[in-house]
This record gives C-alpha cells, sequence and structure tokens, in this order.
C-alpha cells in the first residue's frame, strides 16, 4: 500500500462521506478501517465511505461490468456493506464528472443494488434512476420508546419501513436503532423513517439508518417514503397511467421524487464535493486493530 492515499469528502443534501478513488481494486478496505475513517473525531468523518473501483476489477461487479465501466462499493459509517445509497450514487457520479471520467448526461453506475441510470444535468443537479419498489405484504410495526406506529414495509435495493407520525420529534434522539417488529420482516436490519405531511404531495422525514444512525438524509428512504406516501394518499401511477411526483424534505435538504407509471422512480438532488487530500497510511494501520 502506498504510504499516502488519496481522498475526497463529499455530501449529497448532507448525507456526507468519505471517497477514495481506488479504479483497479488495490487499496484494502476492511471494516475497521472505514470505520476508523469515517469517525467524526479520530478520523475523517462520513456517513459512509464511497469506493470508486472500475467494475471490471472488483469481483462482485464483474458481471456488471459491460453496462456500466464504475462501481460503487458503498460502505456504512461502522464498515459494514450496504446494497445501496441514492445520495451516495449522486455523489459518486460528481465525482466521476469532477474526474474527468464522464461527462454531463446519461451515465451508469454498478452498485450492489443494481445498475443505475445516472443524469448530470447542466444546471448541477443529479438525477438517478432508482429502480423500482417492492412492497413486500405484512404488517410491520416501529416503536420509540411509549409509542409504535405502523409502518410499511418498502424495499429500494435495501429495506425501510416508513412510519407516518404526529410530530418527528416523536422520533426520539435515533441514536440507537428503533425496535420493530416482527423480528422476521427484516432479518439483516432496517432503515426506518419517521415521516410527517408538509402539503399537497410534500413531506418531511427523519430516518434512522442501520449502520450509520440518524442520517441527514437518505436517498433510498426518501423514495421509500414518496411510495409510502403515495399508496397513503390512494395514488399508484402503475393505475392511474400518470407520475407522481413528491418533495421530500430531509434535515439536509429537500429531494424531488418521481414515480413513473413503469414503477421506475427517479431522485433528484445536489451533490457537493468540500474537500480532497491524503490520508496517512501509517494512521490508518494504527487506527485499525
Amino acid at each position: 500500500m502506498s504510504t499516502r492515499i488519496a481522498f475526497l469528502k463529499g455530501h449529497g443534501t448532507e448525507n456526507d462521506f468519505v471517497i477514495i478513488p481506488d479504479p483497479e481494486n488495490v487499496i484494502d478496505l476492511p471494516p475497521a478501517a472505514v470505520a476508523a475513517l469515517c469517525d467524526r473525531r479520530a478520523g475523517i468523518g462520513g456517513d459512509g465511505l464511497l469506493h470508486v473501483v472500475r467494475s471490471a476489477a472488483h469481483p462482485e461487479a464483474r458481471a456488471m461490468a459491460a453496462e456500466a465501466e464504475w462501481f460503487m462499493d458503498y460502505r456504512n459509517g461502522d464498515g459494514s456493506v450496504a446494497e445501496m445509497c441514492g445520495n451516495g450514487v449522486r455523489v459518486f457520479a460528481h465525482y466521476l464528472q469532477r474526474a474527468g471520467h464522464v461527462a454531463e448526461g446519461d451515465i451508469a453506475v454498478a452498485t450492489r443494488g443494481g445498475v443505475k441510470t445516472v443524469h448530470i444535468a447542466k444546471e448541477g443537479d443529479i438525477t438517478v434512476g432508482m429502480g423500482k419498489a417492492l412492497l413486500p405484504e405484512g404488517d410491520v410495526t416501529v416503536s420509540v420508546g411509549e409509542r409504535s406506529w405502523p409502518a410499511r414495509n418498502v424495499n429500494m435495493g435495501n429495506p425501510h419501513a416508513v412510519a407516518f407520525v404526529e410530530d418527528l420529534d416523536h422520533a426520539g434522539d435515533l441514536y440507537t436503532a428503533p425496535p420493530f417488529s416482527p423480528a422476521s420482516a427484516y432479518p439483516d436490519g432496517v432503515n426506518v423513517e419517521f415521516v410527517v405531511d408538509r402539503g399537497l404531495r410534500h413531506v418531511a422525514l427523519r430516518v434512522h439508518e442501520r449502520g450509520s444512525g440518524e442520517t441527514r438524509s437518505c436517498g433510498t428512504g426518501a423514495c421509500a417514503v414518496a411510495v409510502a406516501a403515495a399508496r397513503r394518499d390512494g395514488v399508484d401511477p402503475a393505475v392511474t397511467g400518470t407520475p407522481a411526483t413528491y418533495t421530500v424534505d430531509v434535515p439536509g435538504g429537500r429531494l424531488v421524487i418521481t414515480e413513473r407509471p413503469d414503477g421506475e422512480i427517479e431522485m433528484t438532488g445536489p451533490a457537493v464535493i468540500v474537500a480532497e487530500g491524503e490520508i496517512d497510511a501509517g494512521w490508518l494501520e494504527t487506527a485499525t486493530p
């Protein structure tokens, strides 16, 4: 390993990430190293890490290399692996453009949740094709303290439990994962969204992301919330034949989510790179037992 490792820091609606460019997949990033880098006091700090690798160089992405040159090897802040991160895809695409790997327009990004289509607009916002939502059957309940709510089970390539509440403060401090039942609904854990209405097709959320705690934004969570809100409102684009668009306010900004009649969901929002530099590999080795 080189004595120094290049990194960047970016965010999408304040869901922030450490970015490690590694086209040939030569940098070893075990969970402890990722957690050390994402530590907000002893490391760089981030809700997660974007490992930028060519699909052909990564065993989990080689099968997607013909469709997408680049693979977003996404890790949660605790070092665990995640299938997808909607805000992360926007930041990932913005990095690729900044580095000269891609230009404005449509690109494809490989993820563990499949190949995602991304559109980089001239005005700066980035739209991500998030795929279709799955709505597993069965009742789910989430709780905070003495309160509990029914939740909509929505899968966006990763699992979500969406609960509509009267006040976002009812979500508590979100330092720990809100309990849910039945346990069989989410054997690998779940992202939990607490949602209030702000107006016509306009909602706001707070989210606890598995492996990261409360974050300022969650792209897949915003999509799950828009779908859950649409179904609650009796709106299903597959039935009406008309796209449904919801504005979703997150603590770190605003996302616009559109569900098309074919079930495909698009998410539009900003992506920002705030810094770049080098990691001392010696520090990283000592920081990871």
